[in-house]
């Protein structure tokens, strides 16, 4: 009886889709990192609460305001006083109008140090508010028992 004569080499396996989809992945990812440190900044240390806990969902148009315990406040990218908010309140605004948003509807994130005066937040407040902004919600770091 004669045998098929068998490979002694073993079978190469095409690594290609493996591999492009490895750097895909990592690409996402980066982008992922990326998107969430924008949002913090190490001159901005939140408040402890017990209260605090994250958000359900994502918010869909957020605006993030960051404020550092001596008032300055990041938005955009540039520090200002909360005095010269309007400027750069009403570019996001218009941006906002721009995408097909409704400033009212967008969510304002308030990212303020723990030793900044309530006073200023009071203020940054008023300023969006002026700018047409309606929605606020104010960042605290959950207390680690």
């Amino acid at each position: 009886m004669a045998r098929a004569k068998t490979s002694s080499e073993a079978p190469e396996v095409d690594m290609t889709p493996m591999i492009d989809m490895v750097f895909q992945l990592i690409a996402f990812f980066m982008l992922l990192v990326n998107f969430t440190e924008a949002e913090v900044n190490p001159d901005v240390k939140l408040p402890q609460s017990e209260l605090a806990k994250p958000p359900d969902a994502p918010p869909e148009n957020p605006l993030t305001l960051q404020i550092k315990a001596d008032g300055k406040v990041l938005l955009s990218g540039d520090w200002v006083d909360v005095a010269n908010l309007q400027g750069p309140l009403e570019r996001e605004r218009q941006a906002l109008v721009a995408a097909g948003h409704n400033a009212a509807e967008a969510l304002v994130i308030i990212r303020a140090h723990e030793f900044a005066k309530t006073g200023i937040v009071q203020e940054a407040i008023q300023e969006c508010q002026k700018a047409r902004f309606e929605k606020f919600a104010l960042r605290a770091e959950e207390k680690k028992n």
